[in-house]
């Protein structure tokens, strides 16, 4: 039974582990959001995605400012038989997501710099919490079903929230040389910020005992007063009732994360012919140590001062833009991400592979005015059932962008694009000793992203 109700914090204990496996985000433009594949690209956005292309840029100043709304729905289904319900969701909001660029380009030198948040983002609001949570209770009424003294325990509730944010945002800056028409380089820097914030409760634990001997009539009462009173009884020791009143009494967790990292980043491009662009990205591994600063921790599981690692992984991106006719364009990006070689606090153990994007975008200009682009990306995780929990999942995905591109003059132009992400269904079964089984937990999620950018180009627009 100890080890059982040991489980109430449990929920707790994994809100410090919440953003542990951070990915990078790739969405980091309007342009890519609309056709999925800009590892390659020679636009004002290469500044993240290919810093060596911007010698391809027209001579002068380029700006570019963008934001995206995000809208995400995770879902846990625990086929546990005594939960009350075993269907949880947790929205996550993201209204702003902004995506700043600024280059200059002289003759065969290019200077930029760019603003995003290259992971976390968002907040993930669970406002009947998790199954993690909600297990250990949902055995309560089983365990002091006590035949013996004619009691009976028939069901529980209780109020349980959890919501956790994450925001890493990123400071970026390049120096990127032509050394030929053919071969560009550059080299680069990215200043992290990172705050991770997690705000729960699991308040009010409520039973319904029935055993007249002890004053019960089957009515919801609080779970501290009924341990209190079986250890005033004799039915449980006075110690044990003490520890078990403790565990059930109300907890809140209000804690923050903090910490920086540098990220190295070195950029190859080629033209080979006038047709196609070439380009070659590593990002090396950001170490980052996080530092909690708790205001509130009732479970004692997040003290303050405490450093946990959260790297961003190390990261080889490909890219390819081809042009095959005057105003058809065809992309093809792949991105190589080295999650084990990061340090999760060894979470990164439980990963049997390295993860990966493969995309590929179409882009066609309908007038001199008027593109539209169209892209399908492949993301594969290398997860097991060990790193798969119901607070921090990664699943594989389809994602689906559209979008287009409006100039509204020779300096200026818009972008639009909406994305779609549909991810694989991942289960595994949780045993649970107690009851001499094992159960499904099943993890699903949809993103869903609107976006909206603008460019703006002094002394010519970009070259193509």
């Amino acid at each position: 039974m100890k080890k059982v109700i040991l489980f109430l914090g449990l929920g707790l204990i994994l809100l410090g582990s919440a953003q542990a496996a951070i990915v990078t985000n790739t969405n980091q433009s309007t342009a890519f959001i609309r056709m999925l594949s800009r590892n390659a690209t020679t636009d004002i956005d290469a500044v993240y995605y290919n810093p060596a292309g911007l010698v391809k840029l027209a001579d002068g100043w380029h700006f570019y400012l963008a934001n995206e709304t995000i809208s995400q729905t995770k879902t846990v289904v625990n086929d546990f038989p005594l939960l009350n319900k075993g269907t949880y969701d947790g929205k996550v909001s993201v209204p702003i997501y902004p995506d700043v660029y600024v280059a200059w380009k002289k003759g065969k030198i290019a200077v930029s710099l760019g603003f995003g948040p290259n992971a976390g983002g968002g907040a993930a609001d669970y406002t009947t919490g998790l199954p993690s949570f909600e297990t250990p209770i949902s055995m309560l009424p089983a365990m002091f079903t006590i035949p013996a003294i004619g009691m009976t325990t028939n069901g529980y509730s209780a109020d349980i929230a959890f919501k956790g944010s994450s925001i890493f945002l990123g400071f970026q800056g390049n120096v990127s040389y032509a050394l030929s028409d053919m071969f560009s380089l550059a080299a680069g820097f990215r200043y992290i910020s990172a705050t991770n914030t997690y705000e729960g409760h699991l308040t009010s634990v409520m039973l319904d005992p029935n055993c007249p001997a002890l004053g019960f009539t089957g009515q919801m009462i609080s779970a501290v007063t009924f341990f209190n009173t079986l250890g005033a009884y004799g039915v449980l020791t006075p110690n044990m009732a003490a520890y078990l009143a403790a565990q059930v009494a109300d907890k809140t967790v209000d804690a923050k994360q903090t910490g920086t990292g540098f990220t190295p980043i070195l950029s190859l491009h080629a033209t080979p012919i006038p047709e196609l662009n070439v380009s070659l990205r590593y990002e090396f591994n950001t170490k980052l140590e996080l530092t909690n600063e708790t205001k509130v921790d009732g479970t004692g599981m997040f003290p303050n001062g405490v450093k946990t690692h959260s790297d961003i992984p190390g990261f080889l991106a490909l890219g390819a833009d081809y042009a095959l006719a005057p105003h058809f364009r065809a992309s093809l990006s792949f991105s190589y991400y080295f999650d084990k070689s990061a340090d999760w606090d060894g979470r990164e153990k439980y990963l049997d592979k390295n993860s990966y994007d493969a995309s590929l975008g179409l882009e066609y200009d309908v007038t001199d005015m008027i593109t539209v682009s169209a892209g399908y990306m492949k993301s594969s995780v290398g997860v097991t059932d060990n790193y798969q929990s119901d607070m921090s999942n990664d699943l594989n995905s389809d994602t689906f962008g559209f979008g287009g591109r409006i100039r509204l003059n020779p300096n200026l132009d818009i972008d639009l694009g909406v994305l779609f992400a549909s991810y694989q269904d991942y289960s595994k079964n949780i045993p649970y000793s107690a009851l001499g089984a094992a159960y499904r937990e099943l993890y699903q999620r949809t993103t869903f992203v609107f976006s909206i950018g603008a460019g703006y180009h002094f002394g010519g627009q970009v070259q193509e």
